[in-house]
């Protein structure tokens, strides 16, 4: 069962459950969900739109944001918790110390809701400005950190990337960057 998006937003602050991530077994992703909604258990699974070329042809499909992770809402203090790792298609919970689930930051999870649609669509940054320091996400570039030179109204973003000692103008979709803090140097 996939969450409310709206719903969540008002009640994350509020709400005394918490959000935590569930490893998965490999290519058990729907299975996982489906058993864990059996079960009561609200689980959130965000994805992003990722333009792949296959056989000479463009393809954008969805992509989890987190692959080989699911994240469960639940009260740690209520019974019941413990039969996440039981469930088929679950490897784990992520624990802490002493073995602990470990809670998401509510921030971090804010955040993610306040940029996904209600089917969990992760929307990019739309902060992001010409000058800013971004990394890109995915696609050949990935890893390196660069500054945005130009944005068009394509959703495409033209960034500099050095490389081997000069700047090189490139252009990557909107989603394939995330803005990086100011003291990051690039």
């Amino acid at each position: 069962m996939t969450t409310s998006i709206s719903t969540d937003l008002q009640n994350i602050a509020r709400c005394p459950d918490s959000w935590f991530a569930a490893q998965l077994r490999p290519n058990m992703k729907l299975i996982a969900e489906r058993n864990l909604a059996r079960q009561g258990f609200e689980t959130f699974n965000p994805e992003r739109l990722e333009t792949r070329r296959n056989r000479g042809r463009l393809r954008t499909e969805a992509r989890q944001l987190f692959p080989g992770y699911v994240f469960v809402r639940f009260n740690p203090a209520e019974p019941g918790w413990e039969a996440i790792n039981s469930t088929r298609g679950v490897t784990r919970l992520v624990t802490g110390p002493a073995a602990a689930p470990q809670a998401l930051p509510r921030a971090f999870l804010a955040e993610l809701f306040r940029r996904c649609d209600g089917t969990g669509l992760l929307h990019p940054d739309p902060s992001l400005k010409q000058g800013d320091a971004v990394r890109i996400s995915h696609g050949p570039f990935s890893g390196i950190l660069s500054r945005i030179a130009e944005m068009d109204t394509q959703e495409r973003i033209h960034l500099l990337i050095q490389i081997m000692g000069r700047e090189v103008r490139t252009a990557v979709p909107r989603s394939a960057v995330h803005k990086v803090t100011p003291a990051v140097p690039v």
